[in-house]
């Protein structure tokens, strides 16, 4: 019987994010990008490069709000794996606090305000 939890997947790290931030291509095309990662987030060297290069192919320099918001929240769970099981829209709160230092993109902040997320 283990006594540790199970490493949190990159794959799972993703569904989080996408769950979080609702629906719309991009996050489609995110979720199916990673679905077969099931390394370990941990031992991802530079998730910051993983999560920007995927949002650029996906969105092509322009990353709709959801898609920008996945992406942090992805590289905030790198980081704190015990989140995982956070409320989507605390989780989107805590991310966009430690992944924009509480200053978001426009678009982002506009995004965030229509979810009701209040991260200041």
């Amino acid at each position: 019987m283990p006594t540790e939890p199970e490493p949190v997947t990159l794959a799972a790290a993703v569904h989080k994010a996408v769950e979080a931030c609702g629906d719309g291509d991009g996050l489609d095309q995110l979720l199916a990008r990673f679905e077969d990662a099931d390394q370990p987030i941990s031992s991802v060297g530079d998730i910051e490069d993983v999560v920007a290069q995927a949002t650029g192919a996906i969105a092509a320099g322009d990353p709709e709000p959801q898609l920008q918001m996945a992406g942090a929240i992805i590289v905030y769970l790198a980081h704190r794996r015990d989140e995982l099981t956070e409320d989507p829209a605390e989780l989107l709160r805590l991310a966009a606090r430690a992944e924009f230092d509480a200053h978001p993109p426009p678009d982002v902040a506009a995004w965030l305000e229509q979810q009701g997320i209040e991260y200041r």
